[in-house]
């Protein structure tokens, strides 16, 4: 068993999935919820969030006597995360499975990426 990203991309000026009425964000939303509902029963669902766009976001970078912040994104780009699950799964087929559930549901690619073994650095 092991921890896997899946983060959700939108267009530059896209949210992920952006309905168009009232009937289309309900359906959208019941999709998600579907979805996340059956992670949670099949105890995959750990964590998940959407983002707000790359114009909100703050980049750190080092440089010799201080850190510099500066506005994001971090990289110039046509796509952008625009959210993601972090899920327990057996293995990386099993976590594609999921992942496939999730664009069925929000009609936007994912990547799918492993955790390493150990999350933390120990001291």
């Amino acid at each position: 068993m092991g921890q896997y990203l899946l983060a959700t991309y939108a267009g530059e000026d896209e949210a992920p999935s952006e309905p168009n009425t009232p009937e289309e964000m309900a359906a959208f939303m019941k999709r998600v919820a579907a979805v996340e509902s059956e992670m949670d029963e099949a105890g995959a669902f750990v964590f998940g969030g959407a983002l707000h766009g790359p114009d909100a976001a703050t980049v750190l970078r080092p440089a010799e006597t201080e850190t510099v912040t500066t506005d994001g994104p971090f990289v110039e780009a046509k796509e952008h995360i625009a959210g993601f699950y972090i899920i327990d799964a057996d293995d990386l087929d099993a976590a594609l499975v999921w992942a496939g559930k999730v664009v069925d549901a929000i009609d936007h690619p994912i990547e799918v990426r492993p955790f390493r073994a150990s999350g933390r650095v120990q001291a």
